[in-house]
């Protein structure tokens, strides 16, 4: 079969990989530290993709290249995800391997009502802005023919392996399922969209084998919005665990607490996302590229499975 190099090894890359694997492809995951998921088809390589030409000698041969990284924090993203990304658009434009990049609603910055992905990126945010340069720049080399791109955009992740530095939702259900109070930013009874992570690997997969998806961006297939609240209560019913005790902390605390705290420094730009309704519309994705999101009775049992045994094990319940 044919050869797909993954790059990172977070809860979508290696739930890519191994779904790739599981299909018979040769896969290469690319990350620092050389980690990735077990698989007999899977290679695990250590490079550095920010350095000029790392990547290319583990992209020749590729018919895909995922770009499925993140910097490690927040702090991190201004220096360095635009050499992260030169260095993917270079192996892609160099090799012909198909750029398909995992990326967010950020972009399109505070929208009223459900967001499409063909609205405009207008982020009013740092983050935002970044993230809508990078694609426009994969964009401008995909119809300049220099490359073939497409990008995948999901909302906040849920789902095993998600832990709380890649889901803020796995953030707060640590305390709960552990039978502790959370504290939650925004308003936990706004309707928000939440991605499963096997979708997004099964979006990627499809958008990157359907060339008539390149050239533009794609929703995840996701189920209708939930409130934090409504989420927090139905993963702590399923793991047998108490009714969650959830506090709010205020636009003001999170205000004062950024000097010193820097993740709520970086995620007070965020806020509108949860201090509002945030609903995904996915349909034209479910319509061309035929992914179904995964019932969400089947993503909650999952996830409080998973989450329940990793992130609150038996012995941290409080009764």
């Amino acid at each position: 079969m044919s050869l797909h190099v993954v790059i990172g090894a977070g809860p979508v890359g290696s739930a890519l990989a191994t779904l790739l694997a599981g299909q018979e492809h040769d896969v290469r995951v690319v990350t620092r530290s050389g980690r990735g998921p077990v698989h007999p088809r899977i290679a695990r390589v250590s490079a550095d993709v920010a350095v000029p030409g790392a990547l290319m000698p583990h992209v020749a041969g590729a018919v895909a290249l995922y770009n499925c990284a993140n910097p490690a924090s927040y702090q991190a993203w201004a220096r360095d995800w635009p050499p992260l990304a030169a260095g993917m658009l270079r192996a892609a434009e160099d090799s012909g391997a198909v750029l398909v990049t995992m990326g967010n609603l950020y972009g399109y910055g505070p929208v009223s009502g459900p967001i499409t992905a063909d609205h405009p990126l207008a982020a009013t945010t740092r983050k935002g802005r970044l993230r809508a340069r990078l694609w426009e720049q994969a964009l401008d080399a995909h119809h300049a023919g220099r490359l073939r791109a497409v990008e995948i955009r999901a909302s906040d992740y849920l789902g095993p392996a998600v832990t709380p530095a890649t889901g803020l939702l796995a953030h707060y259900a640590g305390p709960v399922l552990s039978g502790r109070p959370t504290w939650v930013l925004g308003d936990p009874d706004a309707p928000h969209s939440w991605t499963y992570v096997p979708d997004a690997a099964r979006t990627l997969a499809a958008a990157a084998a359907d060339e008539r998806a390149w050239g533009q961006a794609w929703h995840v297939p996701t189920n209708r919005p939930v409130p934090v609240r409504a989420v927090l209560e139905e993963l702590a019913r399923i793991a047998g665990r108490p009714a969650p005790r959830i506090r709010r902390l205020p636009r003001v605390a999170v205000t004062a607490l950024s000097p010193v705290v820097p993740v709520l420094r970086e995620l007070r730009e965020l806020l509108y996302q949860f201090e509002r309704p945030f609903e995904m519309d996915a349909a034209a994705t479910v319509a061309a590229l035929r992914v179904e999101p995964t019932p969400w009775s089947e993503i909650l049992a999952a996830t409080a499975a998973d989450w329940a045994g990793r992130l609150a094990p038996a012995g941290h319940v409080t009764a």
